[in-house]
């Protein structure tokens, strides 16, 4: 029973408490750009999530042979690898968005959604845990995406769910293409002042949940905070960011 509830907890943790975008603050590149309609957040969200999924498996199946010396270059192969493999499939079965992630679904390789919970959980924790952390962060984000995409696809496009058949086509339902709901939308809300502003709002209504079910707040608590930091060989001092005396004496 404790196992279970273990296990639900950490898939739990990534929805509202530790939402990887909306709390933690991370993999805001891809949120912000792709989040101008719910299909592309929907497309994204599938991708990453699968990506956390395997690759937290994997990593963690591997935790005690990976050396620690080259663990992040070994967790970078890892992750660069499912890339790989679903971005061909997106490209073989969905082109359409393919098309439309453009560039940023390759770069799910260094999301640092991924690298963040491969260092930070996967390498430390057993493979059960770990796809339940991978299944909630990778949903957590789908949510947070999904959620500014509705605000700015409405508000900016005046569509909504526009171009979904790509997606529902792989179930055999072509008909459906979405709705047009209104003609003159404000179309800075899918610019990039546009995706800020809702970004923020929707992140300060998250904290506020957050915060009323006795979470603490969010804060932004530098380099130092990051499951990367001790990987990254750099110490922040004073909110800016210097080599270490020994990289400095190695140079």
């Amino acid at each position: 029973m404790a196992e279970k509830k273990s296990l639900g907890k950490e898939f739990s943790k990534g929805l509202i408490s530790e939402n990887p975008v909306l709390r933690l603050v991370l993999g805001t590149c891809p949120t912000l750009a792709v989040s101008v309609s719910v299909t592309n957040a929907i497309g994204m969200g599938i991708a990453a999530t699968i990506v956390l999924i395997c690759s937290n498996v994997v990593i963690s199946a591997l935790r005690k042979v990976i050396p620690s010396k080259i663990r992040i270059p070994a967790y970078i192969v890892v992750i660069a690898s499912f890339v790989t493999i679903v971005q061909m499939l997106v490209k073989a079965f969905v082109p359409a968005l393919n098309d439309a992630l453009g560039v940023y679904l390759p770069l799910i390789v260094v999301n640092c959604i991924i690298l963040g919970r491969a260092e930070a959980f996967a390498g430390k924790n057993p493979v059960a845990a770990s796809f339940f952390d991978g299944l909630g962060m990778g949903i957590g984000f789908t949510f947070a995406l999904i959620v500014m995409a509705t605000v700015r696809e409405i508000i900016g496009s005046g569509t909504f769910l526009e171009g979904i058949d790509s997606l529902t086509a792989l179930f055999g339902v072509t008909s459906f293409t979405g709705f047009t709901l209104f003609e003159n939308p404000i179309g800075v809300i899918v610019m990039a002042p546009g995706g800020f502003l809702v970004f923020g709002l929707v992140m300060a209504l998250a904290n506020k949940i957050a915060e009323g079910r006795g979470k603490p707040k969010a804060e932004l608590k530098g380099c130092d905070a990051c499951p990367m930091a001790s990987a990254c060989g750099a110490a922040c001092v004073g909110g800016s960011c210097e080599s270490s005396e020994k990289e400095e004496q190695a140079v």
